[in-house]
């Protein structure tokens, strides 16, 4: 067990085994000088407060408590040396307002969190928590990181994004999600054999894949704003037609012909993405990064939440794409049809018949689940998305993983559903 003791002086570490069995401790700083406690403390046998005795009797030397001194108070502050948590970077937390206690250095499965930390920083800065001293980590956002270190079960979805991060400027993180996917489409074909799948296995299989589009929703939500718009949009076009069944086919960069904006000439407009739906209808989606203020704005215009900027203009980005695609009309469907056959299944024909848009931008939840509007933001949202229900579809990304859970809610009610019926049909068999 980890325990901290502190004076006017500093910080002294104690260890003792929760069971007898200490010894290894004094025989790592006789062989090598140096031992390591969790994976996260290393100290050298200087750092022992007191050595212990050799006795006759190998209990007492099992059963000892080792104290090593961890820290410095000065200046405020609980000054720690870098090497013991194998960085180069000196650690200073200040010595009041935040208990100091095993959690705050280390994370579940012995994660070494300021080694994570150092890991973002220049070697030579020092990383100070609390206290006042310019750079400092105020302690309520400390305690949030804290907070956000994943438990055992969510380690290895945050470690992959987090790595993705990191190598996101140089490998298009798109690939690994695809990956990831066709990966795991593929192991449930090489599982299947020539017999037809039981309706048992194919709820299970539509619940798997749509149990990893939410995770690799929610993974890069926590990130989202290291990545850009484009990013986003190519991830959530993967999934799109998983999410959204109706649709076929996904366009990008659609010109369209603008015979309004000047008139007595023609233009052409691009609409960076469009969706065909098995029919052959074609409507217009704009998918914005996930901004958490970008929905409505803060303080009210005559007792009226207002919508942002960023959420008008895409209404009114959506609005001229719509137009200019209805007067398009015919001749549009044929030039559409023509330009983009290859993408479309076979005898397929593209129809502009009362074009809709759909716009996905902005949270209404915070990253800890919390209401991201009041109760006053929130009705006028739902006035704004209701009055152009008729033309746009207005999702945050919340409503997208809500539109998930529900849909894997109502797979496992029937499988469970299901799993049941089997059940009594083998009892009453009996």
């Amino acid at each position: 067990m980890v325990d901290f003791v502190s004076s006017t002086s500093g910080l002294v570490l104690t260890y003792q085994a929760d069971q007898p069995g200490n010894g290894w401790v004094w025989r790592e700083l006789q062989d090598h000088g140096t031992v390591t406690l969790s994976r996260v403390f290393t100290f050298n046998r200087q750092d022992l407060v007191a050595e212990p005795a050799e006795t006759d009797d190998e209990n007492d030397f099992e059963n000892f408590q080792y104290s090593f001194r961890f820290a410095v108070r000065r200046g405020g502050y609980f000054h720690i040396k870098g090497r013991i948590f194998n960085i180069d970077n000196p650690v200073l937390i200040a010595d009041t307002g935040l208990p100091i206690e095993r959690k705050i250095f280390v994370a579940e499965r012995n994660i070494s969190i300021f080694s994570k930390i150092a890991s973002l920083v220049a070697p030579d800065q020092p990383i100070i928590v609390g206290g006042d001293r310019p750079g400092a980590i105020p302690i309520a956002d400390f305690r949030a990181l804290l907070s956000k270190f994943p438990n055992t079960t969510e380690l290895n979805r945050y470690a992959a994004a987090r790595v993705a991060t990191v190598i996101g400027d140089y490998i298009t993180p798109m690939k690994d999600a695809r990956a990831q996917y066709e990966g795991y489409l593929n192991r449930r074909r090489s599982t299947a054999s020539d017999v037809p799948l039981a309706q048992q296995e194919l709820l299970q299989t539509e619940i798997e894949k749509y149990v990893f589009i939410r995770d690799t929703i929610i993974g890069w939500l926590r990130d989202g704003a290291t990545r850009s718009e484009h990013d986003w949009q190519k991830m959530i076009l993967n999934f799109l037609l998983l999410i959204f069944p109706k649709y076929v086919a996904v366009l990008s960069n659609v010109k369209v012909v603008d015979a309004y904006s000047s008139p007595g000439t023609t233009r052409d407009r691009f609409i960076d993405l469009a969706l065909v739906d098995a029919a052959g209808n074609i409507d217009v989606i704009e998918i914005k990064k996930p901004f958490d203020d970008a929905l409505m704005a803060r303080t009210p215009y005559r007792d009226n939440y207002i919508p942002t900027k960023e959420l008008s203009g895409s209404i009114m980005q959506a609005e001229k794409y719509l137009f200019h695609l209805s007067k398009w009309g015919l001749a549009g469907e044929k030039a559409l049809t023509q330009r983009y056959s290859e993408r479309l299944p076979p005898g397929m024909a593209i129809h502009i018949t009362t074009p809709k848009a759909m716009i996905i931008l902005g949270r209404d939840r915070r990253p800890n689940g919390s209401l991201a509007l009041d109760g006053r933001q929130q009705l006028d949202l739902e006035i704004i998305k209701r009055k152009y229900a008729n033309m746009i579809d207005i999702l945050t990304y919340d409503d997208l993983l809500r539109r998930l859970e529900n849909i894997i809610s109502s797979l496992q009610r029937r499988s469970t559903a299901r799993n049941a019926g089997e059940v009594d049909e083998a009892t009453r068999a009996i």
